[in-house]
């Protein structure tokens, strides 16, 4: 008598009936199956056609579970790149912020730049208004320092004539024989002359 494993393959060389299916059954039940598909051609095109058919679902199951391992790995590298999405997102969002406040703390500081040359230009202008001032000033004085050194030198042209003068009016007057006239006016003359 031939073994089950013998038989499932007769099994399947002969009627396409895979050895998963035959497994649940003994070998004497493989035997008889055998033996009434050998014997009735309906129950052996019947078991063919369920061959085929399993055959077909099982090509189908395998494809489906490619398709599926497929997708699986296609959801799994969605998830992750999804995941770096959210992390890029936040970080994103967290730099925003971040430029957010240096954006609100640049414009304080321009405003406090702008404020500090608005100052520094009202400044400016009243220390130019003080410069034109003591410019205005100091062309007065020099005008005025001018004309006292040519009033000065007028007055000294004035008084050299003057002792110029009285030095030849005293001579005049010191040839006169009157010796008081003489003393006075040597003492005046000491005097004027300096």
């Amino acid at each position: 008598m031939a073994s089950k494993n013998e038989l499932q393959n007769t099994l399947k060389e002969k009627y396409g009936i895979n050895k998963n299916i035959s497994d649940s059954l003994s070998q004497a039940e493989c035997l008889a199956l055998l033996s009434v598909l050998n014997s009735e051609p309906s129950a052996a095109k019947l078991a063919k056609s369920y061959a085929e058919k399993n055959s077909g679902l099982a090509k189908n199951n395998a494809h489906y579970g490619r398709m599926r391992s497929q997708a699986e790995r296609k959801l799994e590298t969605t998830k992750n790149e999804y995941q770096k999405l959210e992390a890029s997102i936040k970080l994103i969002e967290a730099d925003k912020l971040n430029l957010e406040m240096r954006r609100k703390q640049l414009e304080q500081e321009r405003a406090a730049l702008e404020a500090e040359v608005q100052l520094l230009s009202s400044t400016n202008n009243a220390l130019a208004s003080k410069v034109q001032g003591l410019t205005t000033q100091n062309d007065e004085l020099v005008e005025a320092n001018t004309q006292l050194k040519k009033d000065n030198k007028d007055l000294k042209n004035i008084v050299d004539q003057i002792r110029l003068r009285l030095a030849r009016d005293t001579k005049l007057l010191l040839q006169y024989e009157d010796s008081e006239i003489r003393k006075v006016l040597i003492r005046l003359f000491s005097w004027t002359l300096g």
